[in-house]
C-alpha cells in the first residue's frame, strides 16, 4: 500500500523549533514535488512550502526565513524544519507528494494523515 506518514509534530513554546518528517512507502517508482500544507481551526488549508524534484523551493511569505523544506530521495522522505515558531503557526500540518507507482507508472497526488503542531505563547 502506497502511503505518506508524517511525524515530528508536538507542543512547543514560542521561539522553539520542530522538524517534521514525511516518509513515503510502498511500490513507488519515483517521487515528484513534495509539499507541506497546514490547516488551523476554522481556516482553509494553506500551502506552507514546496520542493520540486530538482530541489527548487517555494515558501509562504509567513514562513520565509523561519522554515526550511528539504528531501532525501534515497530514503523517500521529506522534511520541514520549523524555527522561531509562533503561536500563529499552530495547525495540523499535512504532507503532500506526487508519487509515480511501480505497477502502472502513473502519477498520483497523495496526502499524509496530518500531524498536530501547537505553539504556546
Amino acid at each position: 500500500q502506497v502511503q505518506l506518514v508524517e511525524s515530528g509534530g508536538g507542543l512547543v513554546q514560542a521561539g522553539g523549533s520542530l522538524r517534521l518528517s514525511c516518509a513515503a512507502s510502498g511500490s513507488i517508482f519515483s517521487i515528484g514535488a513534495m509539499a507541506w500544507y497546514r490547516q488551523a481551526p476554522g481556516k482553509q488549508r494553506e500551502l506552507v512550502a514546496r520542493i520540486g524534484s530538482n530541489g527548487s523551493t517555494t515558501y509562504a511569505d509567513s514562513v520565509k526565513v523561519r522554515f526550511a523544506i528539504s528531501r532525501d530521495n534515497a530514503n523517500k522522505t521529506g522534511y520541514l524544519q520549523m524555527n522561531s515558531l509562533k503561536p500563529e503557526d499552530t495547525a495540523v500540518y499535512y504532507c503532500n507528494a506526487f508519487l509515480t507507482l511501480v505497477t502502472t507508472r502513473l502519477t498520483y497526488s497523495y496526502w499524509g494523515q496530518g500531524t498536530q503542531v501547537t505553539v504556546s505563547s
